[in-house]
């Protein structure tokens, strides 16, 4: 027998789950945050550009949520948000502080060690670029490292079909 077909209008598709948890993160963002009209120019840009971190951030939160605890791409995703919000409250708590302090010039970057050819010729060059890209993937096994990548894609195809047509319908 087969099992039914999961469609936008089913309350229990990621699909259907994303859209209610984002439609209701971005409200949350407008009502914090209404848009104002400021003089500066760099003011302005500045808000503009937090305000797409704040949806970008809205989106991805959205996304995990909807797929819940079962993914292991989800739960990264989910920790790293909460923990880039707690370092940025504690960095915020620091530099209100002390402002004298001179910035540290941040983390130094470490020369890529050179890959051996064998490694690139069986596929193992590829699966350090797919930990890199998925949440979570430093962690993983190569096989399920190919599963959460599946599935991760799967989910931000429709985290962009939903996001195209809320823009659409707005845009009317």
């Amino acid at each position: 027998m087969k099992s039914p077909q999961r469609s936008p209008t089913n309350p229990g598709s990621v699909r259907s789950r994303f859209t209610q948890v984002f439609l209701q993160s971005l409200l949350r963002i407008r009502k914090h945050n209404p848009t104002s009209l400021s003089s500066s120019s760099a003011s302005s840009r500045r808000e503009f550009l937090k305000r797409c971190h704040r949806v970008k951030v809205a989106a991805d939160v959205s996304m995990a949520r909807a797929v819940g605890t079962r993914r292991a791409w989800s739960r990264a995703m989910l920790w790293r948000v909460r923990n880039d919000a707690r370092r940025h409250l504690l960095l915020r708590g620091r530099c209100s502080k002390s402002s004298s302090r001179e910035r540290s010039p941040g983390k130094k970057r470490r020369k890529k060690k050179k890959r051996r050819r064998d490694d690139e010729e069986h596929g193992f060059g590829h699966a350090e670029k797919l930990q890199k890209l998925v949440p979570g993937g430093k962690a993983m096994d190569f096989s399920s490292l190919l599963d959460e990548t599946a599935h991760y894609i799967k989910c931000l195809v429709t985290q962009v079909k939903v996001m195209r047509s809320i823009a659409d319908f707005y845009s009317l």
